[in-house]
């Protein structure tokens, strides 16, 4: 009871600044319409309660059973059997991801079904197997992981520069939604799993960070090379807000519910049947009772906390977004929804369940010599930079998508060539994990709303691309903390 007491204490720490900036501005400069004051409210609170559960569920099931998954991954000495696990545990995480099926309906509903929601899942889900399956080989084999995103970045502006430029901001946006409140808990622990049979324990850390960004990587190459085979569609979409569609501010949760609970089921049941087939029917070394029973009454925690999560932040959180969005960018000014942008990702990055779990693994890996608070601290000022310059980039229409991307990555895949190889895994890991479903719902929500509202803005083109903005920043912010880590330390050295 105290260790939940202790997660409850930090979620509400996490959520209540989202939720304080939301209601400072309900009262200020954009009332919000009907019931939408109480229905936002009712889901943070849904948000907190869920959150909580979740990370106590996390800890005590899906952690043990990747942990568990990876040593006896990289005890096989199976090249096959490395390769064959890496493409089954890739493909069923991430198709039943909650973030990549959020992005995905919100896709096919803004292109009026030109981009099918089952189309993207399936091509994001095979990137990802074959790119995680990718990681795993290279955790085996120790390849440096700056080696390897130089690889992959370079290959992927190569395949964009050929791909349809509708599918450009999709395919990084899908990037970052693949890496959500289920599957990077897993990676990592995987990962950690997988590294800690290198007896060199120093190298076992630097290796047990890497995996989650090489494997998001593969959900921008499946999209792209989608790309290559559509074309340029002229695609362009529109966007609904659900005001006035229901006339209590319940009624949103109650239709929800239902539809979340087994979104939510679809993204346990890979894990958890993959684990007990393992465990039951292949594996030499069975996992011990005592620990069996808590993993899977963890894996209990975790589906109740994630339903309780999704449900508060799409009854609760998404309209409200769109509808800020609007009535801000609405304004004469542009000062407003250039600053609350800013805010926006200031805070909502703290309400991220999986950068929660990241931040405490970086902590414990390094023995607390990288503290959670600073990396929160950097990992905050680089998502609110990517949500300003997000807006920035609706507001202007001369400037696009790339011209934020190519030049960052660039700049990201040198800096990872001059700062210690820990930091390289930590900054690629955090830069998924920032787009959480808080950022694919509410900030791509108020995006959404921004770019719907500007004259000459196209709300597919324009209204995505922000999530790939997110995950873009954390790598160059965290690479930096890297840097000056490493100044640190020579001078401590001296």
């Amino acid at each position: 009871m105290e260790v939940f007491t202790d997660k409850l204490k930090e979620v509400l720490q996490s959520v209540l600044p989202i939720t304080i900036l939301v209601v400072i501005l309900h009262f200020t400069i954009a009332p919000l319409p009907g019931i939408e004051f109480p229905r936002f409210l009712f889901g943070a609170s849904l948000i907190i309660v869920g959150l909580a559960i979740f990370l106590f569920g996390v800890d005590i099931g899906i952690t043990p059973i990747g942990n568990y998954l990876g040593k006896e991954i990289a005890r096989s000495n199976s090249l096959k059997f490395v390769m064959v696990m890496g493409l089954i545990l890739g493909f069923f995480i991430s198709i039943a991801e909650p973030d990549l099926i959020i992005l995905a309906n919100q896709v096919s509903e803004v292109t009026g079904g030109a981009i099918p929601s089952t189309v993207l899942l399936v091509v994001v889900s095979i990137g990802i197997a074959v790119m995680m399956t990718a990681g795993l080989f290279r955790i085996v084999y120790r390849y440096p992981l700056r080696n390897v995103f130089a690889i992959i970045y370079a290959l992927i502006f190569s395949i964009s520069i050929f791909s349809s430029n509708d599918l450009f901001a999709i395919a990084f946006d899908a990037s970052g939604s693949t890496t959500g409140a289920l599957t990077v808990p897993f990676m990592l622990a995987l990962a950690m799993g997988v590294a800690s049979l290198n007896h060199d324990s120093k190298s076992a850390e630097i290796d047990s960070f890497g995996l989650v960004g090489v494997a998001s990587s593969g959900a921008i190459l499946g999209v792209l090379i989608l790309g290559l085979f559509t074309g340029d569609s002229g695609i362009t979409g529109t966007l609904s807000v659900d005001a006035d569609a229901y006339s209590s501010w319940l009624t949103p949760f109650v239709d929800s519910l239902p539809h979340m609970a087994f979104e939510t089921i679809l993204s346990i049941a890979p894990i958890f049947l993959i684990f007990i087939i393992y465990n039951f029917f292949i594996a030499k070394r069975k996992m011990a009772v005592s620990e069996l029973k808590k993993s899977m009454l963890g894996l209990v925690y975790l589906y109740a906390g994630l339903v309780l999560f999704l449900t508060g932040v799409n009854a609760g959180f998404l309209n409200v977004g769109r509808q800020l969005g609007m009535m801000i960018a609405g304004m004469d000014s542009k000062l407003p929804v250039l600053f609350i942008g800013l805010l926006l990702g200031l805070v909502v990055i703290l309400a991220e369940p999986a950068v929660y779990v990241l931040t405490h693994q970086i902590e414990n890996v390094t023995n607390g010599s990288v503290r959670r608070g600073i990396v929160l601290v950097f990992l905050s000022v680089g998502v609110g930079l990517a949500v300003l310059l997000s807006v920035v980039r609706v507001l202007i229409p001369s400037i696009l998508l790339w011209h934020y991307l190519v030049p960052g990555y660039i700049i990201a895949i040198a800096l990872a060539f001059r700062v210690p190889n820990l930091f390289v895994g930590m900054a690629f890991d955090a830069g998924g994990v920032a787009s959480g479903p808080m950022t694919a719902t509410f900030i791509l929500a108020f995006i959404q709303g921004v770019a719907e509202i500007t004259p000459h803005s196209n709300v597919l083109l324009d209204g995505f691309g922000m999530i790939a903005m997110v995950a873009m920043m954390p790598i160059l912010s965290l690479q930096l903390l890297g840097a000056i880590y490493q100044q640190r330390s020579r001078k401590e050295g001296v």
